[in-house]
């Protein structure tokens, strides 16, 4: 039966990045005010960056400059005591039926989606990508009322168009995949700072100490030895296509690139507030050049794809800026791991 339901008092938080944005949405709505997207983001450890070996994304690299879906969430609910409710379905049926349920409770929950069929996006950012994330918050008649987290306000879907993201097909499939808060305790000003320090800890570890030479600041550098071979390898135009797949999995489709290296810049200004400890703002300023550096570089790209920069020399001049990327960001993790946090 269709029905109205939805949280009168939920608040809709925009953010630069949906993840980040649907964990401060949904831990400020069950009382955690302090929560910002670059404490959120920090504390799950969300920098990364990775080009994942044998697999492609719209023909072309799979290059990630986060770290996995779902991740960010659960990391920073569990450094605060926040217990968690993630759950997936085998059928729209059941996802949908569950998802009533949750409305009904006056409950918003996060919902893994693609981004294909979101018909509220602008069609030019319609790409197979199945790591997107909203809140849904009510019900009016047959359509769900939405907070996505990169829209300027709320928005909604049909019950048949909600169920086709949440069960698109492809790379990272959603399978309905929905998760909420489901227990938030008393949070104190030593558990926050505490998920600070366990945050850059393990970011420390993700950057500098994963194995094998695709991931972390390692994995900068192997793109970067790929890029001086497509030209030859790929001919001139895929790989013009390729190198707009970084550009667009950097700057458009939500994996963060230089995004990212800002909000872990803002993170940083935030914890040297809550850690008393100023070191972190030189550190800082680091990832804030870094990300000037990821944006420089995705123009150089974008000159490539667009057909205005043809030449081996653009290809190799490409190549030695993730290479000093790689260095500012190594130098940077390494200043980080040298420091006695929290002691």
């Amino acid at each position: 039966m269709p029905y109205d339901s939805q949280i009168e008092e939920f608040h809709h938080v925009q953010t630069a990045h949906c993840e980040n944005g649907v964990t401060t949405a949904l831990l400020r709505h069950n009382g955690l005010d302090f929560m910002t997207e670059p404490l959120a983001f920090g504390m799950g450890s969300g920098l990364f960056y990775i080009q994942i070996p044998f697999l492609t994304v719209n023909n072309g690299p799979a290059i990630s400059f986060r770290t996995m879906p779902g991740a960010i969430f659960k990391r920073t609910c569990k450094s605060l005591g926040v217990e968690v409710k993630s759950k997936r379905f085998g059928s729209p049926e059941s996802a949908q039926d569950f998802l009533d349920k949750k409305i009904r409770e006056h409950v918003p929950v996060g919902c893994q989606v693609g981004v294909f069929h979101l018909t509220y996006f602008p069609k030019e950012y319609r790409f197979h990508f199945n790591a997107h994330n909203i809140i849904v918050y009510g019900k009016e008649e047959s359509r769900y009322l939405l907070s996505d987290p990169t829209m300027e306000d709320v928005t909604f879907l049909s019950a048949e168009d909600l169920s086709k993201v949440r069960f698109a097909k492809g790379t990272f499939a959603p399978k309905g995949h929905i998760y909420y808060p489901e227990k938030v305790g008393v949070v104190t000003d030593d558990m926050i700072r505490k998920g600070i320090v366990k945050g850059i800890r393990r970011n420390v570890r993700d950057m500098l100490h994963i194995p094998g030479s695709f991931a972390g600041v390692d994995g900068i550098r192997h793109t970067a030895n790929h890029i001086r071979k497509w030209r030859d390898k790929l001919g001139i135009k895929k790989a013009g296509l390729y190198l707009g797949q970084i550009v667009r999995m950097q700057e458009e489709i939500g994996t963060g690139g230089g995004g990212f290296r800002f909000l872990y810049a803002a993170f940083l200004e935030q914890a040297a507030t809550y850690l008393q400890d100023d070191r972190l703002i030189g550190i800082s300023e680091d990832f804030t050049k870094s990300g000037d550096m990821w944006r420089a570089s995705a123009i150089k790209m974008a000159g490539v794809y667009k057909g205005r920069l043809t030449e081996q020399s653009s290809f190799e001049d490409i190549a030695d800026r993730l290479v000093e990327i790689r260095s500012v960001e190594k130098e940077a993790f390494q200043k980080l791991s040298k420091l006695n946090l929290g002691k």
